[in-house]
């Protein structure tokens, strides 16, 4: 039982990571499954108890996607944070 308590604080520490890039533009990167792997770019639009959303602009308009914050430990999703001066940072989800 002990797994399930460290998991859980690992969660919540990615998501308090990941708070301070809400409205930051990013690129992410997300394993489908089957070697399908979908590149896209979009704003972090903000984070929940249990997801964080991305807010993508498309030429059909706009959509927003969601992704779990163990998708980020599990490295299923990858993702770049963007800064305003052209740096890009790559977001480490951290299992402590």
């Amino acid at each position: 039982m002990w797994w399930q308590l460290a998991s859980k604080s690992v969660l919540v520490d990615i998501k308090r990571d990941l708070e301070a890039y809400v409205g930051e533009r990013i690129r992410l990167k997300a394993n489908k499954g089957r070697k399908k792997v979908v590149e896209r770019e979009g704003v972090l639009e903000g984070t929940y108890p249990n997801i964080f959303t991305v807010r993508i602009s498309e030429a059909d308009g706009v959509r927003r996607v969601s992704y779990s914050y163990a998708d980020l430990l599990t490295e299923a999703v990858e993702l770049v944070v963007c800064s305003a001066g052209g740096k890009e940072t790559k977001f480490e989800a951290q299992s402590r």
